[in-house]
């Protein structure tokens, strides 16, 4: 497609990492410029810090993506930052139910805003899990994703970060139905433990799209994080030496998360870009 070199994508990212060491905020950035750069578009960029500045972006944005960070997304219930982040929600919403807005605001949220949202709408039942769950693992696509163009060019499992202390299981499907919401992915599913299988992705509506997984990591930034003494011993006392090896193996398997980084993501953003129906050339 041609693009006319007026065009300009405005897009918000909103921090939820609370100043949090992290490796999400750079892998975004870095999703933003490949995309930029490959389909020759210019990209504004602006960032929000929403737990410690109580920042929110307005109406002006195109796209917003929402981050993955630390802690809890059930002690937040009632805080100063979550009332003004989901009052940015409403907003969006209000925007795009408005029939005389042809051009709908696209919203993606990560992890703890995936986790945030799920709770939102009350979808599902937000939780903590028994332990942590941390490394790459194989997310299952359900039949309901099979036209999903987020998931385009994705394979059946498909491999990504996971690191949650928290899940959303349970799913409320009268919610669901009359949300006009989607459950496209799920966790491993293992018929031999007695555990129910957390939801990893989910379509809220035709704007807006979570995954519980992070589809952001990219193998050589994770490498480098989890190369580094501290962040090395840390995982290696919280989960054994044998996670953290493999966890570096399968960063580095052009199959697993490398593929992900280079499909959810920019498959998102692509979308996204389409229904602005941009003036060709």
């Amino acid at each position: 497609m041609n693009w006319n070199d007026k065009t300009m994508i405005r897009v918000a990212i909103l921090d939820l990492y609370e100043g949090a060491d992290n490796q999400g905020m750079r892998c975004i950035r870095e999703i933003l410029n490949q995309f930029a750069e490959y389909n020759q578009l210019e990209i504004q960029r602006d960032e929000f810090e929403v737990r410690i500045k109580k920042e929110v972006p307005d109406l002006s944005y195109d796209i917003y993506i929402s981050s993955g960070g630390p802690g809890s997304p059930l002690e937040s219930e009632g805080s100063e930052w979550e009332n003004i982040y989901f009052d940015w929600l409403r907003n969006i919403e209000k925007h795009n139910a408005n029939e005389a807005h042809v051009t709908k605001k696209q919203a993606f949220f990560i992890c703890h805003s995936f986790q945030l949202v799920c709770r939102y709408y009350k979808i599902a039942e937000v939780s903590k899990r028994k332990s942590t769950s941390f490394g790459v693992f194989p997310m299952h696509c359900l039949q309901s994703a099979e036209n999903e163009p987020i998931f385009d060019g994705l394979t059946n499992p498909f491999y990504a970060v996971d690191s949650r202390d928290y899940q959303v299981t349970s799913p409320n499907h009268n919610t669901i139905k009359r949300m006009g919401a989607t459950i496209l992915a799920i966790e491993k599913n293992r018929p031999h433990v007695a555990l129910e299988r957390a939801i990893m992705a989910i379509r809220f509506n035709e704007n807006m799209f979570g995954t519980q997984f992070h589809p952001e990591a990219d193998a050589v930034g994770m490498t480098l994080y989890l190369l580094k003494e501290d962040k090395k011993k840390t995982v290696i006392e919280n989960h054994g030496e044998a996670k953290w090896k493999s966890m570096i193996e399968q960063l580095n398997d052009p199959d697993k998360i490398v593929y992900t980084y280079a499909h959810v993501l920019p498959n998102f953003l692509q979308h996204a870009v389409n229904k602005m129906h941009p003036v060709e050339l």
